[in-house]
């Protein structure tokens, strides 16, 4: 029985000092040993918002005791470990290189490949750590940071069929709950407070719904639910604002992702119809639950991670190093941390409301 690849993978890109090792069985199906997250929310609650340097300085004081932690808790020795895969990009520049530098240090000292990660292509890879998914497939990916569709060719290869043009989604909800009053991170909240709500109290805008194929827009959603937060004298105005916010989310989604399911099949012609959806919004399971009703009725199988690996984590930055260490895709050792580095290169950058759509 052959030696089956085993991967550390480092995740840093923003307030989630994490570090995971995983392996894979004999018909290759990975396996995770360990996955030791380090979230900063009580560094970053004061500011409503995370702080570059504050961040930073947390990631150098957590991560070398993070990365002893998951391999005393995956049960095998640091000889034992075959390569160091570190995010790489994209994400807050002083962030990214606490962990890209550890793990270009720890690879070198263990005199093992190193391996450069996308972040976004860990996103992508997610749901293969506990589902069977073969090429091509269509992803949605919504994060604090980055909202898109994209047709996963293989890996490495990535087509961009849609993104936001200003905000993630992720930072709309964000922003609502700290409009709202929650306490950051609030953005995984507004579900709870609009199970309270109801979702057809306010009108709220749906920014180029009915143009732009299936990109995406949240800023004058964003600044509607300002206005209106300025008028709001209850929780049961809370709640219902939230609710509202929520169903337009829903019907913004619904809608741009049945354009996505043609552009996907226009680009093609698949057999199996496979719809992922990654990134921590991935885990309102609203959201969830009306994506997987919109597969059934397009004949889509939808694949979601699980809701722990929805978020910032290293375990998917270790399946993107076991993927690569098989094809022995490996990195230079001085490989550069990259604060915006897109999954399609070739894809326009969209930007502002003047992008013509």
């Amino acid at each position: 029985m052959s030696k089956k690849p085993l991967i550390l993978g480092i995740e840093s890109s923003c307030d989630e000092t994490a570090a995971s090792l995983i392996t894979e069985n004999e018909e290759g199906v990975p396996i995770i040993l360990s996955n030791i997250i380090s979230s900063q929310v009580d560094v970053h609650k004061e500011f409503g918002g995370v702080v570059p340097e504050l961040a930073a300085r947390s990631h150098i004081e957590k991560i070398d005791w993070i990365v002893k932690k998951a391999i005393n808790e995956s049960g095998r020795g640091i000889e034992e470990i075959d390569a160091v895969a570190s995010t790489a990009g994209p994400g807050l520049i002083v962030c990214l290189s606490v962990g890209l530098s550890f793990g270009k240090a720890f690879a070198s000292t263990i005199n093992k490949p190193f391996i450069a990660v996308n972040h976004l292509e860990g996103h992508a890879l997610s749901p293969k750590l506990n589902s069977k998914i073969n090429y091509p497939y269509l992803l949605l990916l919504i994060s604090g940071g980055h909202s898109q569709y994209l047709s996963v060719q293989n890996l490495g290869k990535y087509k961009r069929l849609g993104t936001t043009i200003d905000d993630a989604l992720g930072e709309a909800f964000d922003k609502t709950a700290k409009l709202l009053g929650i306490e950051f991170p609030g953005g995984s909240q507004i579900e709870i407070f609009a199970k309270k709500g109801d979702p057809n109290k306010y009108e709220l805008p749906k920014p180029i719904f009915n143009k732009g194929g299936c990109n995406l827009s949240f800023a004058g959603l964003k600044t509607a639910i300002l206005k209106i937060s300025k008028t709001i004298n209850t929780e049961q105005e809370k709640f219902n604002l939230a609710a509202s916010f929520q169903k337009t989310i829903e019907d913004i989604l619904y809608k741009k992702t049945k354009i996505a399911f043609n552009e996907f099949e226009k680009l093609n012609n698949p057999q199996e119809k496979k719809f992922v959806v990654a990134g921590g919004v991935a885990a309102n399971k609203k959201i969830r639950s009306m994506l997987i009703d919109l597969c059934i009725e397009n004949n889509y199988e939808s694949i979601f991670p699980a809701i722990e690996l929805c978020g910032d984590n290293a375990a998917m930055i270790a399946m993107v190093g076991l993927e690569k260490f098989k094809l022995k895709e490996f990195s230079d050792l001085d490989h550069p941390a990259k604060p915006r580095w897109p999954l399609d290169e070739k894809a326009a950058f969209l930007k502002g409301a003047g992008v013509e759509l």
